[in-house]
């Protein structure tokens, strides 16, 4: 076989190797990975690459590895499940970086966590003054929690003890992509009678229409497919 014709199609398998591996851990994105997550992610993506190019190297060898790999990884986080002392292990525990306004200095050199960083995810919880903080956690992920002092947190509508209608349900997708959600609604009790019903009153069809989504509240949101935007922001 030419080798350009077997690096197709190892690439090929070493994709399908990835989806296979990516559906068996579950589903996890980059900011929500921990340390291990990380590591077991490079380890894996490194195992399928080499599948797809090293042709010195047996396929069938390496389909082994990556089978390995995934069934530790699948294992270790079964076992994290049931045990908390092994989820500490593997993920590490969240670290308290600010404490009622004070930074606490010897937990962020433990966790080489620069101030820069520290403002920088600060700001990006609308904070600029460290001292507006109850609690800043850094969370095992390495996001960081922030807990403002109770004089400086949003007001609800429960602090002001007005009344809120209860959402029964989630928003519900009508329309995606120009495709009606046939699915979504039958199992919410709606018809496509229904459906043009309140498109003709907005005077619009459904070849018109790019997404539509029913709000808990009734109303219904449509996006057309000409916007008739003549300056868009986003124009190149």
């Amino acid at each position: 076989m030419p080798e350009h014709v077997e690096v197709i199609l190892r690439s090929f398998l070493a994709f399908g190797l990835l989806l296979i591996g990516a559906r068996v851990l579950g589903k996890r994105t980059i900011s929500q990975m921990t340390i291990f997550d990380f590591i077991a992610s490079i380890s894996m993506g490194a195992i399928a690459a080499n599948l797809a190019f090293n042709t010195s190297i047996e396929a069938h060898n390496i389909v082994l590895a990556y089978c390995m790999f995934v069934m530790i990884i699948f294992f270790i986080a079964v076992f994290s499940l049931k045990s908390r002392k092994s989820r500490k292990f593997f993920a590490g525990d969240p670290t308290v970086v600010i404490q009622n306004g004070k930074i606490l200095e010897l937990n962020m050199k433990k966790m080489r966590y620069t101030l820069d960083y520290l403002n920088q995810q600060l700001r990006e919880k609308d904070v600029f003054n460290i001292q507006e903080v109850l609690y800043a956690i850094l969370e095992i992920n390495g996001t960081l929690t922030v807990l403002k002092k109770p004089q400086y947190r949003y007001v609800t509508r429960k602090d002001l003890q007005l009344p809120s209608e209860k959402e029964a349900r989630p928003p519900i997708e009508i329309i995606m992509d120009g495709e009606v959600m046939a699915e979504n609604l039958k199992e919410n009790g709606l018809t496509e009678g229904w459906l043009d019903g309140e498109l003709s009153k907005r005077g619009l069809s459904r070849e018109g229409v790019m997404y539509a989504v029913l709000a808990p509240n009734g109303s219904l949101y449509i996006d057309t497919s000409e916007d008739h935007i003549l300056h868009p922001f986003d124009k190149e």
